[in-house]
């Protein structure tokens, strides 16, 4: 007989381990026992030594689904001649160094138990077992055990006790385990936050208000939704008046892949990830056949919809009862974080909407939706990474030399920390100008140190003194330092791709402060974890207004046509805009206006020349528009737009006047801006790829990495990929990291924990 310690580190609290580890030693007539502790599970075992081999492999090879085992660590100890097995109290000695498992749609024998009506827990909305329910958003500490979650207040009745403990039981230590008769319940409130009805009344009305066209306030996992019926035009537009959400496109949730086959053409990867225990949602391009499915005011003039499937018993409940699809969007006004507090909900939301379908387990983090696209080839591309996929640790491509915590960006912000050879990333928490979410930010701040045990030896934060995360970062008690915004776009691209460097990395985006105080956004850099390089740039240009430009895209497009035309041609096109025209062609030719190489704002002119947007009511709006229009028009077949790419001081200068200056051609000759955009984007991203090409060879490297916010588009991406791959280079596209301003953390953190400032 032997005895041994077995170590388990990885995602492997709240997914059921322990009744596995369980199940498997007792099938092996093992003695001992199994418990969670602040560094994962761990097992002490006795018996035949071959059979302890068995169970160490097993634990290694063949977890539950929801188990990311990262190490299995055997330590031989003295046999005791304990006898039986068992699962033992949770330890909570040491600081955390568990990763916390993610929230995981309701798996499929719940759903059967919730529509049999011989169950005790038919038509129950908060059905959960190891294998599905809520994890991130109701945990408070580590280890994770019902006593630390948002379930605490809720005392098992006698047939979930006897589920808990019975190891042949899929609820076996499951900790938000609950029936009508001891869980949570729905409750139905007026807007002014007065009670209305009860458990299944409640449910009821709120589908009968929802056919009705009223707009409902519901609580999911992460925070709360506001729904309205998406075939209903009038319904939709209520929603917007009342949200204050002019043109944003609305996210869709339907009850089964069937239903959203019929709304989207689907590859088979977008099915994948929309039927995922993760359920995210999944931007793809939408039928015309039938037209009318959904109202035209979910996405006002965009070629894709944001799908989803129900992930609760609440959603799966509610939408069997409305029969038809349903917008289900953050429960908040515009630029605000989504609520998630039941009080806070009322007070922010209850203004807006009719009913507030809520209930009485309490949500302890905030989590939005997480939101993937469908690119050309069928691959995924993950553009806001919260719930399902945060806190999951990312792999660190070596091992951190300091524990580091990175505060992100000032929009779509996340914050990270690095320590080990994990960064873990919390969830999306959105643009940090607003009080509400900048106290979100300092709350995930918090929250995610006090979860993943780290105490930051050095804070990473961007060069831009005026972000909010950086005064943030300056305020603190630590040591800080300062990382330049599109290396850090970079080495998040690197970290997505397991990779060190180096790399050409071509960074596009709106806007991030270069070393020397000039605002950078269309970079061309040869980059590792360590350190970057500039080498290549746009051509830069005056940013007239400064963050106005962000929001009244005419005002680049004056800029723009000043550089590539002409002042004359800026002049006819300010008059024909804005009474303010004389004051910003000015600005333009003010020597003291600063300028800017950003690719974003060269979206935005171009959206602006051709007539779809002069002022934008969500950021991106123009390019995404300008996107939207090339859809269906073949990659290559509007050939000769080209761009000049030159040299100044050592630097490639990637010049896209030509291409302004085909656009305003083309625009004038009344050719349709759907051929108008295919030609712009095809034309920039081959000029691109060449330079990127051309650098990538001057510095003997043989991967080009794209990223930046610029590089959610998937036409350019795909027109910058295809031609790097074609001339022999290998290409990184983000994928499970957001390329936009989410994943400026992870590449912050990297950096600090990798390398050398």
């Amino acid at each position: 007989m032997a005895r041994r310690r077995l170590r388990v580190a990885g995602t492997v609290q709240g997914v059921g381990y322990r009744p596995f580890v369980y199940r498997h030693a007792v099938a092996l007539g093992l003695a001992g026992h199994v418990s969670n502790d602040t560094e994962g599970v761990l097992v002490e075992v006795e018996g035949p030594p071959e059979r302890l081999d068995e169970l160490a492999r097993v634990l290694a090879d063949e977890a539950p689904p929801l188990a990311l085992v990262a190490s299995v660590v055997s330590t031989p100890l003295a046999p005791t001649g304990e006898s039986g097995f068992g699962i033992v109290e949770s330890r909570a000695d040491g600081a955390p160094a568990v990763p916390v498992s993610v929230d995981v749609a309701t798996c499929a024998n719940c759903l059967r138990e919730i529509d049999d009506p011989a169950d005790r827990r038919f038509g129950y909305p908060f059905t959960n077992c190891t294998d599905c329910g809520p994890r991130y958003t109701i945990i408070r500490s580590i280890p994770y055990d019902r006593p630390t979650t948002t379930m605490a207040g809720f005392t098992m009745c006698s047939a979930c006790e006897a589920e808990y403990h019975d190891p042949a039981d899929r609820r076996f230590h499951a900790q938000p385990n609950a029936c009508p008769a001891c869980g949570p319940h729905l409750r139905l409130l007026a807007g002014d936050g007065s009670r209305l009805a009860e458990r299944g009344d409640a449910l009821e009305s709120a589908a009968r208000a929802l056919e009705a066209g009223q707009v409902v306030a519901v609580k999911g996992l992460g925070g709360y939704h506001l729904a309205v019926d998406a075939t209903s035009a009038a319904a939709v537009a209520e929603l917007r008046r009342r949200k204050h959400r002019d043109d944003k496109p609305f996210a869709v949730m339907v009850a089964d892949l069937a239903a959203a086959r019929s709304l989207c053409v689907l590859s088979p990867e977008a099915e994948v990830a929309l039927s995922s225990p993760r359920r995210p949602i999944v931007l793809a391009p939408r039928r015309t056949d039938p037209p009318g499915a959904v109202a035209e005011g979910v996405a006002p003039g965009l070629p894709e919809l944001g799908l989803m499937l129900p992930y609760t018993p609440l959603h799966h409940l509610l939408l069997a009862r409305v029969v038809r699809p349903m917008v289900m969007t953050s429960g908040n006004a515009s630029d605000e974080p989504i609520a998630h507090a039941d009080d806070d909900a009322v007070a922010r939301l209850g203004p807006m909407v009719d009913l507030v379908l809520t209930h009485d387990r309490a949500i302890h983090i905030r989590c939005d939706d997480s939101v993937v696209r469908a690119r050309p080839g069928g691959r995924v591309q993950m553009l806001r990474r919260s719930r399902g996929y945060a806190p999951e640790p990312l792999a660190l491509p070596g091992r951190a030399g300091r524990w580091v915590l990175a505060v992100g960006a000032e929009l779509k912000n996340t914050v990270a920390v690095a320590r080990d050879t994990s960064v873990v990333a919390s969830h999306h928490i959105g643009d940090l100008g607003h009080l509400a979410a900048y106290r979100s930010f300092v709350q995930a701040v918090d929250h995610l140190c006090h979860l993943t045990g780290v105490t930051p030896e050095v804070v990473a934060h961007d060069l831009h003194p005026e972000y909010l995360s950086t005064k943030f970062a300056l305020d603190l008690d630590l040591p800080t330092v300062g990382v330049q915004h599109h290396h850090a776009h970079i080495a998040s691209c690197l970290v997505d791709h397991g990779r060190r460097g180096p790399v050409l990395g071509v960074a596009f985006d709106g806007l991030g402060l270069g070393p020397c105080g000039t605002l950078w956004g269309g970079e061309l850099l040869v980059a590792d974890l360590h350190r970057f390089e500039r080498v290549g740039h746009l051509r830069p240009v005056p940013l007239p207004g400064g963050d106005r430009a962000n929001t009244e895209p005419w005002r680049m497009a004056m800029s723009w046509l000043h550089a590539a035309v002409g002042t004359a041609a800026a002049e006819r096109f300010g008059r024909g805009v804005d009474e303010r025209w004389p004051a910003v062609l000015a600005l333009v030719d003010h020597p003291a206006t600063p300028t800017t190489t950003s690719g974003g704002r060269l979206f935005d002119a171009v959206a602006a020349l051709v007539g779809l947007r002069h002022r934008a009511t969500y950021e991106g709006q123009g390019p995404i528009e300008l996107e939207a229009c090339a859809a269906g028009v073949p990659f290559g077949s509007v050939p000769g737009y080209d761009l000049d790419v030159d040299v100044d001081g050592g630097l490639v200068v990637v010049d896209p006047a030509p291409l302004v200056s085909r656009v305003v051609a083309e625009h004038d000759a009344a050719t349709p801006v759907a051929l108008i955009s295919a030609g712009f984007h095809d034309g920039l991203g081959r000029g691109l790829a060449d330079a990127a090409v051309t650098l990538a060879r001057r510095h003997g490297l043989e991967t080009v990495a794209l990223s930046g916010g610029v590089f959610q588009n998937a036409r350019l991406t795909e027109v910058v990929a295809r031609a790097v791959t074609e001339a022999g280079l290998e290409v990184l596209v983000h994928e499970r990291v957001p390329p936009n301003d989410g994943g400026i953390s992870i590449g912050q953190a990297a950096i600090v924990a990798l390398g050398q400032q």
